[in-house]
């Protein structure tokens, strides 16, 4: 088969890649409906995270079963699944606290730009869909695999209730759905802090109450100022630089909180500030199995319809563009159908 390769800064190439095979008893091999590109792949698309050889990349998925191992009873042929980004065994102490993506036996799925996909500890990784979903549906379900569990996984980190006040920093595709997440909860104020037309429009069509188009300390004091100087019960951190999670620490109120979900490039932070700020602090990789099966019944169900946040549609072989459009923020979130 061929599948995505990054060879380094800016080359991705559509190339000839072994076709996977059942490896353990706990595996199971999908047939790819859809994939697409991540926010985080351009990290090392961009250079900053070096890779040492050329790298399979992808890691957000659905399709459907073809073939089991002979440990998996949960799915079977033919069912059409979605799992996280990372596999995990879903019965490790850490996975029953739910934190799936920091369980004991996880393993990191890094290869789904491709038509076929192994996916290790099947058991605890897939969901199966009530049936096989039309096609206008498998946007929506694909972005349950990270993106938009990486958005809820920020509201919720971030303690978001009915009735409260939040602020999501960054407008790319976590933070769009961390705001679809955070209206979801109930929040009655969702200040979207964007400077892009196109994203600040999706942010509305999400729920967002106010757009702040100021960065840094000015985006502080604007959300300061909207909340009559006290900030926002919650601030959604999604992006992972030292600037936006200054900007999200800043702009919470004491006793408030921050869900950061971003992936942290450079970030430090000043343990007396902190200490004097109240500021409640939790994030890392979303345990996206946690909350596969509630976000699974608001798609099926179209209370919620987070593939919208794809602007861009390309067949898997034209994946390098997929990335230029991203990289240049010509798309918020590239699609891509084998």
């Amino acid at each position: 088969m061929r599948g995505a390769v990054l060879y380094g800064p800016r080359d991705v190439r559509f190339e000839e890649r072994d076709t996977p095979t059942i490896i353990k008893p706990a595996d199971a091999i999908i047939r790819v409906s859809a994939t697409c590109v991540c926010g985080s792949d351009l990290w090392p698309y961009r250079g900053v995270n070096p890779i040492p050889q050329p790298t399979p990349m992808g890691h957000e998925y659905c399709g459907i079963v073809e073939e089991v191992g002979s440990d998996v009873t949960s799915v079977k042929p033919g069912q059409f699944v979605i799992g996280s980004f990372f596999a995990s065994d879903n019965t490790c102490p850490h996975c029953h606290a739910g934190y799936q993506s920091s369980c004991q036996h996880r393993e990191f799925i890094g290869t789904a730009q491709a038509p076929v996909l192994r996916v290790p500890l099947a058991d605890g990784t897939l969901v199966a869909t009530p049936d096989v979903p039309s096609n206008d549906l498998v946007p929506s379900l694909l972005t349950l695999s990270d993106v938009m569990g990486t958005g809820w996984f920020a509201a919720d980190a971030a303690n978001v209730k009915p009735g409260s006040t939040v602020a999501v920093v960054g407008d790319g595709a976590v933070g769009l759905l961390g705001v679809l997440s955070a209206k979801h909860m109930g929040a009655e104020r969702v200040i979207a802090m964007s400077r892009h037309e196109s994203r600040q429009k999706l942010a509305r069509e999400f729920g967002a109450t106010d757009i702040v188009t100021e960065r840094g300390d000015e985006g502080v004091e604007r959300i300061k100022e909207l909340t009559n100087g006290v900030g926002a019960d919650s601030v959604l951190e999604c992006v992972g630089t030292q600037e936006s999670m200054m900007q999200a620490i800043h702009a919470t109120r004491p006793g408030g909180a921050v869900g950061y979900v971003g992936v942290p490039h450079g970030v430090a932070l000043d343990g007396g500030k902190l200490f004097y700020g109240h500021v409640h602090l939790h994030g890392g990789p979303a345990p996206v199995r946690r909350f596969l099966p509630q976000l699974l019944d608001l798609v099926w169900s179209g209370k919620i319809n987070p593939g919208k946040v794809f602007d861009l549609i390309l067949p898997l072989d034209q994946v390098a563009e997929g990335y230029r459009a991203m990289d240049e923020r010509r798309a918020i979130k590239t699609l891509l159908r084998p």
